[in-house]
């Protein structure tokens, strides 16, 4: 039971986040998914907070929490705002990369001010020829005359326009048996060639920014390569698997809540045939089914992230989490705007956005496909 037990300094920290998601998100959140705009100005209050850099030792200027309480930051915000929920989790992916594999001069270069929000980092993995085939990067990078020259495409990167610290996985090379050596370097905004490019127009999680980021001739030291040449498998694998998967877990768990909160409050309210909706035997079966489905997920992302913070493998668990998460997220949001019937597809109302966020997320951090081959290869094993 040590995994599900939240301590009081952890549930200080829900209150702390609650209070600020309802007095500065909350009331935006419509709005910013409309507009498809990301509140970067709140980085800053964010990382006063200590949410930015939740994680991050006090050294480098962090809260020094763990994965557990960046869980709980992730899903309170997203109860409202899942687009701003994988602002701040894209983020903590590129700050994770830094903090796990830098040396102590990058991690003092780059993580108190990222820590602090006054910069934002990105991780750049995707790229068009597919997000899956992680081997398959195209983007290189050459060592000429004492510097690496990086050049290639990325897409449907997070953070792709607003990251002033962007972390870049690239081909450096091949090894023995023609494998492709990846390496992954630090490249930041106003670099020479480093630019972003096509802005996507998404269908949900909008309220964070996604599309292209472009190297062309991009010259850089060796001191910007992140870990050693050929390290991008680890380094890449280890931030996908336990940091982004971990975070979009916690986003839909968010969401699984707001559909809870959203289907009992409006089967309260609403009163047909001289009663409320709520004494309806139909309508207690939906509810039913989106409050397990929002206890399940809780359940097995929060055991995940307290593995995580005990220094077990973590990387199946959070696989598990993030495939029952995002797909529970979508069916609950589903099952919670049949349940408003008319009133669930009118935007005054945030189910619709849960539902888009919730579809969104499906593919965010490998389809619910490659999950499931990850947790069965770990349990054929």
């Amino acid at each position: 039971m040590e995994f599900f037990k939240f301590n009081e300094e952890q549930e200080m920290l829900r209150k702390v986040v609650r209070d600020f998601v309802e007095s500065e998100i909350a009331p935006k959140a419509a709005e910013w998914d409309e507009k498809d705009v990301c509140p970067v100005e709140l980085f800053p209050t964010m990382g006063e907070l200590g949410i930015c850099g939740i994680f991050v030792p006090e050294e480098y200027g962090g809260t020094g929490l763990g994965h557990v309480e960046r869980t709980i930051c992730l899903e309170e915000i997203s109860r409202h705002s899942a687009g701003l929920g994988i602002a701040l989790m894209t983020h903590h992916l590129g700050m994770a990369a830094i903090l796990n594999y830098g040396n102590e001069e990058q991690k003092k270069k780059y993580l108190p001010e990222l820590c602090a929000g006054t910069k934002v980092a990105g991780l750049s993995v995707t790229e068009p020829g597919g997000g899956s085939d992680f081997m398959g990067q195209k983007a290189t990078g050459e060592f000429i005359d004492g510097q690496w020259v990086i050049n290639g495409r990325k897409c449907f990167i997070t953070n792709s326009h607003i990251a002033d610290v962007d972390v870049w996985v690239v081909r450096t090379g091949t090894d023995a048996k023609d494998r492709a050596t990846l390496s992954v370097f630090i490249l930041e905004k106003g670099m020479s060639g480093h630019t972003p490019g096509r802005k996507e127009n998404k269908l949900g999680l909008r309220g964070s920014v996604t599309g292209d980021i472009n190297c062309v001739d991009v010259k850089v030291g060796p001191e910007q390569m992140l870990g050693k040449e050929g390290d991008g498998a680890k380094i890449g694998m280890a931030a996908i698997g336990e940091v982004g998967r971990a975070g979009m877990a916690a986003i839909c768990v968010g969401i699984l809540r707001g559909c809870v909160e959203e289907a009992v409050k409006f089967s309260k309210e609403r009163i047909v045939y001289g009663k409320p909706i709520a004494k309806l035997q139909a309508i207690q079966l939906d509810i039913a089914d989106i409050r397990v489905d929002h206890e399940a997920a809780t359940l097995l992302t929060y055991r995940a992230a307290s593995m995580k913070d005990a220094g077990k493998p973590s990387a199946t668990e959070f696989s598990i989490a993030k495939y029952f998460a995002s797909e529970a997220a979508a069916r609950s949001a589903r099952k919670t705007m049949d349940l408003m019937g008319g009133y669930g597809i009118i935007n005054e109302y945030p189910v619709g956005r849960f539902l888009r966020d919730a579809l969104a997320s499906l593919p965010s951090g490998a389809t619910s496909h490659v999950q499931k081959l990850i947790i069965a290869g770990s349990t054929l094993k």
